[in-house]
């Protein structure tokens, strides 16, 4: 990817990185205040793609706490455990300077950018 700098001052590779950091409000910063660096565009409309769709995830997951709390002590812990790596593989690869695209999030997010 270019090596000049972002239209906000950083790095792309870091603005990147931040577009994750604290998800779709991250993302929404970035891709908000950023208007000519496509790298960073992507990275920031998959934030909010990917930790919107977790979120909402999530929520759908919430009701088995109520009705199933054995089967809750497993499936949480799991979530939570792939929401982390997908995040920090995300991070990662952003600083790397890689458009890793997760499936389908990745695919709406370079069209939308």
């Amino acid at each position: 990817m270019a090596s000049e700098k972002t239209g906000m001052g950083l790095e792309p590779n870091v603005a990147g990185l931040l577009c994750y950091l604290v998800g779709w409000v991250t993302g929404l910063v970035f891709f908000l205040m950023e208007k000519d660096n496509k790298f960073v565009r992507f990275h920031a409309m998959q934030s909010i793609v990917v930790s919107g769709a977790l979120m909402v995830i999530g929520l759908v997951l919430s009701p088995i706490m109520l009705v199933a709390p054995l089967l809750s002590v497993l499936i949480w812990p799991l979530f939570y455990l792939l929401c982390v790596a997908l995040w920090i593989v995300l991070m990662v690869k952003a600083y790397q300077n890689k458009m890793f695209k997760v499936p389908w999030a990745g695919n709406f997010a370079e069209k939308h950018i």
